[in-house]
């Protein structure tokens, strides 16, 4: 088991996570339960799925989670483009959130490199 809360990985997520409820917290009101539940829901799941794949026993279940979030964030990453082209994201939110994500894909796509070499 591998604690979650000194992955960096994870700290990157997770404040994405709040950056992405902060940014949706102006979304018109007949998104709550559409484009800004799901941005949310998006968010939320990366770093989730991190951590529980660091309280699973073996690399090849916390692979198979970190997979998970990279599902999760290319999901985000949509959802930031919908909500930027329907003009409920600034410009400048939608790059810089993007950016985030991009990280985040690249540092989670080392991660599972890294445990496939390892085993």
């Amino acid at each position: 088991m591998r604690d979650f809360h000194k992955l960096q990985v994870w700290q990157k997520a997770h404040n994405l996570a709040l950056a992405v409820y902060r940014a949706t917290g102006g979304f018109p009101r007949a998104e709550t339960y559409g484009l800004t539940s799901q941005l949310r829901r998006a968010g939320a799941s990366i770093p989730a799925n991190i951590a529980e794949g660091c309280g699973r026993d073996s690399a090849a279940e916390l692979a198979r989670f970190l997979n998970i979030a990279m599902g999760s964030a290319s999901e985000l990453e949509y959802h930031l483009l919908l909500a930027h082209d329907l003009q409920f994201l600034a410009t400048s939110d939608y790059q810089r959130l993007t950016r985030h994500v991009t990280e985040i894909k690249k540092m989670l796509t080392g991660y599972v490199k890294r445990l496939k070499t390892d085993s």
